[in-house]
């Protein structure tokens, strides 16, 4: 089975639009959030010349970790799509008999509780990447400061993206101590996030004007 990650971006693009449930849009949110540590990484190592010597050891730092995240939330395309995929799965399990009710009733609270998961990191990728996205923004090569603003969007869209199918799970979840941790930690990382990217947006303002 091709993973969405091995795709090229035209056949990625397809499988998106098709009828297909699988990728969707927490596929399509770990997506963004990988492009945007991708740029983040572009503007730290612009950020790494003879002419910025004394911030080279530090953007050199930032566009390391910036490569790791791009390669998490890669990773989570694929995690999302196949934990949506057991989802479904649980819910075609047989519900003839008492027993069988019981048991498939069981294995979707699993499953829903395991879909948490995907969209819950890119939420947690991705308020880091717009942490980095700020330092380059006010730190990094002035040439590269749209791309850095473009790297807050994506990532700001990502956590979005990720908060609400993190919900979009969690609601069906019947433990309330389970629920509520989840949508306590995902409204804190919106609360974050958006000081984030206004502080981006800021830096950048700031450079174009």
């Amino acid at each position: 089975m091709t993973r969405f990650e091995d795709m090229t971006l035209a056949a990625f693009g397809d499988a998106l639009a098709s009828k297909e449930a699988t990728p969707g849009g927490g596929c399509a949110s770990a997506l963004a959030g990988a492009l945007a540590a991708g740029l983040v990484a572009m503007v730290a190592r612009t950020t790494t010349a003879e002419r910025f010597a004394d911030l080279a050891e530090a953007m050199e730092a930032v566009a390391v970790e910036a490569d790791g995240l791009r390669a998490d939330l890669l990773s989570l395309v694929d995690q999302d799509a196949d934990a949506f995929d057991r989802v479904m799965d649980a819910f075609r399990l047989p519900k003839g008999t008492p027993e069988d009710e019981e048991a498939r009733s069981a294995a979707v609270q699993a499953a829903y509780r395991g879909a948490t998961g995907p969209p819950l990191a890119v939420c947690r990728h991705s308020v880091r990447v717009l942490e980095l996205a700020a330092e380059v923004a006010e730190r990094g090569n002035r040439n590269a400061i749209s791309d850095a603003g473009v790297a807050a969007l994506l990532a700001a869209t990502a956590l979005e993206g990720g908060a609400l199918n993190t919900t979009v799970n969690v609601v069906s979840i019947d433990d309330q101590a389970f629920r509520s941790a989840c949508e306590s930690e995902v409204g804190q990382i919106q609360v974050r996030g958006r000081e984030l990217l206004e502080r981006v947006q800021a830096a950048v303002r700031a450079n174009l004007s």
